[in-house]
């Protein structure tokens, strides 16, 4: 399971990555690029340089086996961008092979600035458009990249999930997705945590413990029939305006 986005990197490194990339240059004459520069000096620099926090998250969509590759080239530009990818296992006649594959097909998440020129995002060969209502982009909600940010980085073995759910949904309280929420269902006898990115209509989801979570609904039901326990005992009258706006009268 891995996660294509630029790269966290103490600042201390910083110096020794700008030597490699000047001695780097030095080599190979004017030539040189981004491009031609390891990953993670590439990844090192689009995050010094064009620090984008702060700024929403946007989908774009993406043609068909090309998110890699438009992931690459969005990140020479200078643009943070995330590809969360899931390990899945695929069988030939004479062979077996580990494939690294987005956990969105046709999709990839950037930070984008709706207010400065989008062009250089539109023309980069594989992007078909910014997800959004009609012609209009819609943010994707920063709480549902980080849940995905979450997943990923768990070290959990996470897998595409067809659709959004409708289920219990609870909160993680221990484990390494502590803090998160989803919809817990039943797959085989295993409890999964599902997390959707409703823009997309597309989710993923992770095996859980079953004592890691807690149920978030039932929570809010218990304090509700608490707090109503509480009115109907409290020994002062609860006021009310009626109908046709009188002075408020007493139950």
């Amino acid at each position: 399971m891995k996660v294509l986005e630029p790269g966290h990197y103490e600042r201390a490194n910083f110096i020794g990555l700008v030597a490699l990339y000047s001695v780097f240059t030095e080599l190979n004459g004017n030539h040189a690029t981004l491009s031609t520069l390891s990953k993670e000096v590439r990844l090192f620099m689009a995050e010094s340089t064009c620090p984008q926090a702060g700024l929403a998250w946007y989908a774009l969509r993406i043609r068909s086996n090309q998110e890699k590759l438009v992931f690459s080239m969005l990140e020479t530009k200078g643009y943070e961008a995330f590809l969360p990818l899931y390990r899945s296992e695929r069988r030939w006649s004479d062979r077996v092979k580990q494939l690294d594959l987005p956990l969105f097909p046709g999709y990839l998440f950037c930070r984008l600035d709706l207010g400065n020129a989008l062009m250089p995002v539109l023309t980069t060969p594989g992007v078909v458009s910014i997800v959004g209502a009609g012609k209009m982009p819609v943010p994707v909600s920063d709480d549902e990249i980080e849940a995905v940010h979450t997943v990923i980085r768990s070290g959990l073995a996470v897998t595409p999930w067809p659709g959004l759910t409708v289920g219990s949904k609870v909160l993680i309280e221990r484990g390494p997705l502590v803090g998160l929420e989803g919809i817990a269902v039943n797959v085989e006898g295993q409890c999964r945590l599902v997390v959707s990115v409703h823009l997309l209509q597309r989710a993923l989801s992770v095996e859980i413990d079953r004592r890691w979570a807690r149920p978030i609904a039932k929570q809010v039901q218990t304090e509700a029939a608490a707090l109503s326990n509480a009115r109907r005992s409290s020994a002062s009258p609860i006021p009310f305006m009626s109908r046709n706006r009188s002075a408020a009268v007493s139950v």
